[in-house]
């Protein structure tokens, strides 16, 4: 299968959702929060440097769960700004 490739501006999208997590995390290590989301750590790195900028929506339940942030939050902060 292959897979259609992301516009620049769902790469960017994915950036400032991994940025969001990153800075939601703090000083807890990324073995932590993957382990509190139920994911892996290595999955965690990739979301937050962006190399998987689009991760599946329970995944980033469990990880917004796991930091305490609002869905609705990153939702509003993560979308599509207009041209």
């Amino acid at each position: 299968m292959v897979r259609t490739p992301l516009t620049p501006e769902e790469r960017e999208r994915g950036e400032r959702l991994g940025g969001l997590l990153r800075e939601a995390r703090g000083a807890r290590s990324m073995t932590e929060v993957a382990a509190e989301a139920g994911i892996s750590a290595e999955t965690l790195r990739k979301i937050e440097t962006g190399r998987a900028p689009t991760p599946a929506f329970f995944t980033v339940a469990a990880l917004a769960r796991a930091l305490g942030l609002s869905m609705d939050d990153l939702v509003a902060r993560c979308a599509l700004v207009p041209a």
